[in-house]
């Protein structure tokens, strides 16, 4: 199944309207907190509204939380199987994969990761606002996936939509595949991950008979061009280990940018650039802490890449 992601604009949340985006954050991220759900929602304001909304939600049986380990009591919001009904028709959400967590153990298998997707998520919308840029909840799609033929199919963490404004009054409307390392693999692996990339990239699907072909890509060329006017770029974020251990990962996915031949061709034309997450978290991801890839210059913005 590939999904066909829409981006949405982003209303601010009110005090009426609340509980509703929330709930519709945690199904689309499947497991959130309380500081990320303030600062993507209600920056500025008072985090009690956060606290507040949620227990509303919890009495109404639709969301539950577990503690994190060693987290001092941090809570982990997750739907529960009525919340899960509730949201599953929500426009926002039609293109999300339905498998929400509804259970403490099945959020418990995740909560890592998920939360380290959401966290980056909010760097963008911090810096966004930061800057009177656009880019709101709903701008950002968590495992969106596209086949890469031989029924394979490539999941990104996150497909960001983004439209940036320049001093000039400029705006460009920018879209980037996300993947959200914590050191968790092997540096090979990762760095294989470009390889899929570029696979989808390239594919065009087989097209068989007549009624197929007015159903498939009446565009022609690689089927990308069914949902995006330009290939998103590719962005790494990367946490979880030290220094020294970061900047190797960034250089063995230099390395297979240099030496894979498809991942080179692509690379040509296709920004991919990665940046260490806390970075990116308190310098802002506007600021020159990106790696380009491709050339391994100064570091920049991921908007220069």
């Amino acid at each position: 199944m590939t999904t066909t992601p829409k981006a949405t604009s982003f209303i601010p949340a009110t005090a009426e309207g609340l509980p509703h985006q929330i709930l519709g954050m945690i199904a689309q991220h499947r497991m959130v907190t309380v500081n990320l759900l303030h600062q993507v929602l209600l920056p500025g304001q008072r985090r009690e509204h956060i606290s507040r909304a949620l227990a509303r939600l919890r009495r109404e049986g639709v969301a539950d939380s577990i503690v994190l380990p060693a987290s001092h009591g941090t809570r982990a919001w997750h739907l529960t199987e009525t919340g899960a009904d509730i949201t599953r028709h929500l426009p926002q959400l039609q293109d999300r994969p339905p498998y929400p967590m509804t259970s403490t153990s099945a959020a418990s298998l995740r909560t890592a990761h998920t939360l380290t997707v959401v966290r980056a998520h909010a760097a963008f919308a911090t810096t966004a606002r930061a800057r009177g840029d656009e880019h709101g909840p709903w701008d950002w799609i968590p495992e969106v996936a596209h086949n890469v033929g031989d029924g394979e199919r490539l999941i990104a963490d996150a497909l960001l939509y983004y439209t940036h404004h320049t001093p000039g009054g400029q705006r460009t409307k920018l879209r980037a595949f996300v993947e959200v390392d914590r050191a968790t693999m092997s540096s090979e692996r990762l760095a294989a991950k470009l390889i899929d990339y570029a696979r989808l990239f390239i594919y065009e699907p087989q097209i068989v008979g007549a009624a197929r072909r007015s159903r498939t890509d009446a565009l022609g060329g690689p089927a990308w061009l069914r949902w995006y006017p330009a290939f998103p770029r590719v962005l790494f974020i990367l946490t979880g280990a030290g220094p020294t251990a970061l900047g190797h990962r960034i250089e063995d996915l230099a390395t297979m940018v240099r030496e894979h031949p498809t991942v080179a061709a692509m690379a040509r034309t296709i920004p991919i650039g990665a940046a260490v997450l806390e970075d990116i978290e308190t310098l802002g991801v506007d600021a020159p802490v990106w790696h380009c890839l491709r050339t391994r210059g100064a570091q920049r913005p991921w908007t220069d890449l």
